[in-house]
């Protein structure tokens, strides 16, 4: 009995032709799909960990605005603002209690890199939506850097 070593031969190499053009393509696009949507995910989480930041940043700036209260009798004026929580103010009134620094570092911008809000109630700025018997408010614009706004452009404001 004879083997015909040709035609073994033709079959094994017929086997062994590796990945066609199509199914390399279709593994790249489940990659792509992939990476797009892990992609979302993470934009997703970091706008979270930002509005988690701001809020946590607010919730320290309300506790040394109370120590400042307790040296100084009064809340930092609007014109003053946060600032006055890292070095004592040379705006009128000038407190003399002024016992400060009340924060670990200077007072930083919001996550999105604004500004935050601080506005004592005797202003004229003061909001009329936030509750009364507040004697100052503060908030970060949020992403789009304007007042007001709705779902992940909301501000993010101390009463709420």
């Amino acid at each position: 009995m004879k083997i015909n070593l040709k035609k073994k031969r033709k079959e094994k190499d017929e086997g062994n032709g590796g990945f066609t053009f199509v199914e390399t393509l279709a593994v790249l696009a489940v990659g792509a799909v992939l990476t797009a949507g892990a992609t979302v995910s993470v934009f997703k989480t970091m706008e979270v960990a930002r509005e988690y930041s701001a809020r946590e940043t607010i919730a320290q700036y309300k506790a040394a605005l109370n120590s400042y209260y307790i040296d100084c009798g009064t809340y930092p004026s609007s014109e003053q603002g946060l600032s006055a929580l890292w070095q004592k103010p040379d705006l009128v009134p000038v407190p003399s209690g002024w016992h400060g620094p009340y924060l670990d570092k200077e007072v930083q911008q919001d996550p999105w890199g604004g500004d935050f809000v601080y506005i004592r109630k005797d202003s004229a700025r003061f909001p009329s939506e936030c509750p009364e018997n507040l004697p100052y408010v503060i908030y970060s614009y949020g992403p789009d850097h304007c007042e007001g706004g709705v779902n992940e452009n909301a501000d993010i404001v101390s009463w709420r």
